[in-house]
C-alpha cells in the first residue's frame, strides 16, 4: 500500500527541501545475481523503499537517500526484534531536516527474498525530529559525508549496498535508480536496481568541497542556446525534490523563461502562454559534455498534483530553484528527484563513477 507524504503544503516541502541544500553547503557463485530489482513506493516528492527488518520481520517504509550511508528506522515504527543485537553504540546523525539519536544494532535486513543481509548495523532511533516515515535508506558511497564511525578506531558504517556484496548478493556495489515521472500518488512506478546496470556513459565522480565525498560531477547548462552556468561543480542527489542551480544562474533562467515567483509556495510560474514557448534545460556532464535535456514538461510540476503544493489546478510551477550563492562557490548545483525521474541513475562505488541514461519517459509529457 502507498503511503501518503508526510507534508501537507509546499511550504513544508521547501523547508524539508531547502534545509537539505543548506546541509551540503556547511559470492558462492551460483547465488549471486548481476541483477535485483527492488520496487519504490511513490510519495509525490520522492520514493520510499519497503524493507523488513528482524524476526518477526517487521516492514518499514524507508526514504531512499544518496548523500548519507547509515540506514535506519523508528522514527513512526518502532523496532522490535528478537534476533536484534545491541552492540551498545550511540549515534547521532543530523540531517538538514532534522535528526535521529539512538544505538547501533545488528539484525536481518530483507530487500526482496533474494537481498537479504544477515548481521547488517542499522540505527534504531530512541529520539528524531523532521523525519518522515520509517527511516531511512542510506545508498550514499562508503566515505561520505554522512558516514558514521561506530567505535573508537574510527570504522565506518558499511553501505547497504557494499553489504550485499560481502555477503555475495551481488557482484558489484552498483546501485541503479529508476523513476518514472508522476502521474497519480497511488502508482508504485520507480526501482532501485541492485548489483549491475548500463548507462549511456559513466562520468567520474567529483569530490566538492561541500559534497565531500558524496556523488559530485561536473556540468555545464543552457537554456536553449543561452548558456545560463558554466562548466562548475554540483552532486546528484535523489533526496532532494526539486532542482537547484546557482542564484546567478536561476535569474538567468528566470528572466528568460519569463517565470516569477510565487510568494506564497516560493516556486516559479510560468502561464500557459509562456509554457508553449518554453524552451530545453540542457546539461552537459562530464568531460565529454553529454547532453542530457529536460523538455519543457520536465521543467513544470505534475499539474495533476497541484493540490499536493496547494497550488491552484491549472497553475504551471517551474521546478527550477535558486541555491543562495551564486556559481563558484564549490557547490553549484543539485540534480534532485526531478532531474532523476528523467534520466536513469547508476551510483558505480566500484569504479568512483556515476552514470546515467535516457528512458522512455525522459521526454513523457504527463507532467
Amino acid at each position: 500500500m502507498t503511503r501518503r507524504l508526510p507534508f501537507s503544503n509546499v511550504t513544508e516541502i521547501l523547508w524539508y527541501d531547502e534545509a537539505h541544500v543548506v546541509a551540503f553547503m556547511e559470492y558462492s557463485t551460483h547465488d549471486r545475481r548481476n541483477q535485483e530489482k527492488v520496487p519504490l513506493i511513490n510519495i509525490d516528492w520522492g520514493y520510499t523503499i519497503s524493507v523488513k527488518i528482524g524476526y518477526p520481520p517487521i516492514t518499514y517504509n524507508l526514504i531512499v537517500d544518496s548523500y548519507s550511508v547509515i540506514t535506519w528506522v523508528g522514527a513512526s515504527t518502532k523496532y522490535v526484534s528478537s534476533t536484534g543485537v545491541d552492540l551498545k553504540e550511540p549515534v547521532v546523525v543530523q540531517y538538514s531536516s532534522g535528526f535521529f539519536e539512538g544505538t547501533i544494532f545488528k539484525d536481518t535486513v530483507s530487500l526482496t527474498n533474494v537481498l537479504t543481509i544477515d548481521g547488517m548495523q542499522i540505527g534504531v532511533a530512541s529520539i528524531s525530529q523532521g523525519i518522515g516515515f520509517d527511516g531511512i535508506l542510506g545508498i550514499g558511497p562508503t566515505m561520505s559525508s554522512l558516514s558514521i564511525s561506530t567505535n573508537s578506531l574510527g570504522d565506518t558504517i558499511p553501505s547497504v549496498t557494499d553489504y550485499l556484496v560481502q555477503q555475495d548478493a551481488i557482484f558489484n556495489p552498483i546501485v541503479g535508480i529508476f523513476f518514472k515521472p508522476i502521474i497519480t500518488d497511488t502508482v508504485n512506478d520507480g526501482e532501485l536496481h541492485f548489483g549491475e546496470a548500463i548507462p549511456d556513459i559513466y562520468i567520474r565522480i567529483i569530490p566538492t568541497p561541500s559534497s565531500l565525498l558524496n556523488w559530485g560531477i561536473k556540468q555545464e547548462i543552457t537554456y536553449g542556446n543561452i548558456k545560463i552556468m558554466p562548466f562548475t561543480i554540483g552532486i546528484m542527489d535523489c533526496g532532494c525534490t526539486f532542482l537547484y542551480i546557482a542564484s546567478d544562474a536561476y535569474e538567468k533562467y528566470k528572466t528568460l523563461t519569463s517565470g516569477t515567483v510565487n510568494v506564497a509556495l516560493g516556486l516559479l510560474q510560468i502561464s500557459t502562454a509562456q509554457y508553449t514557448i518554453l524552451d530545453d534545460l540542457n546539461f552537459y556532464i562530464g568531460t565529454h559534455r553529454k547532453k542530457y535535456s529536460l523538455t519543457p514538461n520536465a521543467q513544470i510540476w505534475p499539474r495533476s498534483l497541484n493540490y499536493v503544493i496547494c497550488g491552484n489546478p491549472n497553475d504551471i510551477f517551474l521546478v527550477i530553484k535558486s541555491l543562495p550563492t551564486p556559481t563558484g562557490a564549490g557547490f553549484d548545483f543539485i540534480n534532485g528527484y526531478v532531474f532523476l525521474q528523467r534520466f536513469y541513475t547508476v551510483f558505480n562505488a566500484k569504479w568512483s563513477r556515476i552514470g546515467f541514461a535516457s528512458t522512455p519517459f525522459t521526454g513523457a509529457t504527463t507532467n
